[in-house]
């Protein structure tokens, strides 16, 4: 029996872990005009009455998420699973500090980090140029960086990820079947928190700027946010 058939045969013993951008939400080119469209809303109300937990995983703040997706039955992890570590606050006012001295035109600072985005640049392979010196500069002062869809992130030296959060949240409900669906280089750690799952799936939402290895390590592959909603409507 395939995995996602077993996933559904029983909802109550399992858990969808889904990202916001680019999986639920189309990419747009200002993130704040990001929306997830009411159809997709819809599904995710009645999934969120079949299964164990239905969790957004997000480089969003948790807060934002939960207004791009409008669906306040679900539960909300952001900025990587960093809100689930009080000690990613210690460096928040260091962090914001370092970006906002650096003048960068399209940073965005959430509450424990900061992103530099690069999707709107004139020339993107320059501006990419120019944030390698940054993430260089964030990493001599102590902090992480993670690449992602046009943006860098500067993070606080904190081991969390979207994994550490998935398995948080597995170990709290204590359920050994899941979904975790991601389109960019963070949802790999989505993907690895999955293993040794009695039930696991794994779902890439493949695009040109997302990693290759996203769609080699999925067990299904769709690509749009369009195509994901057909896969949510079989859930």
């Amino acid at each position: 029996m395939e995995p996602l058939t077993r996933l559904v045969e029983d909802p109550a013993l399992a858990a969808l872990f889904l990202d916001v951008d680019g999986v639920l939400a189309p990419i747009v080119e200002r993130p704040e005009d990001a929306r997830v469209p009411e159809e997709t809303r819809g599904q995710l109300r009645r999934l969120a009455s079949r299964y164990a937990l239905v969790a957004c995983v997000t480089g969003r703040p948790g807060e934002v998420a939960r207004t791009i997706v409008g669906v306040p039955e679900l539960t909300y992890v952001g900025e990587h699973g960093l809100e689930l570590d009080p000690r990613a606050a210690e460096s928040a006012n260091e962090i914001h500090d370092f970006a906002s001295a650096l003048g960068w035109g399209d940073t965005e600072l959430k509450p424990l980090s900061a992103a530099f985005h690069y999707r709107r640049a004139p020339d993107r392979d320059a501006a990419r140029v120019e944030l390698e010196s940054v993430a260089a500069g964030a990493l001599a002062r102590g902090f992480r960086t993670r690449w992602g869809r046009l943006v860098l992130e500067v993070l606080p030296p904190v081991d969390a990820s979207k994994g550490t959060a998935v398995r948080r949240l597995l170990e709290e409900t204590r359920l050994t079947r899941a979904l975790y669906a991601g389109d960019d280089t963070t949802d790999l750690d989505g993907f690895g928190a999955l293993d040794g799952l009695e039930v696991a799936v794994r779902v890439a939402i493949v695009s040109t700027e997302g990693p290759s290895e996203l769609g080699e390590r999925a067990d299904i592959v769709v690509g749009s946010t369009g195509a994901f909603l057909e896969l949510l409507e079989r859930l």
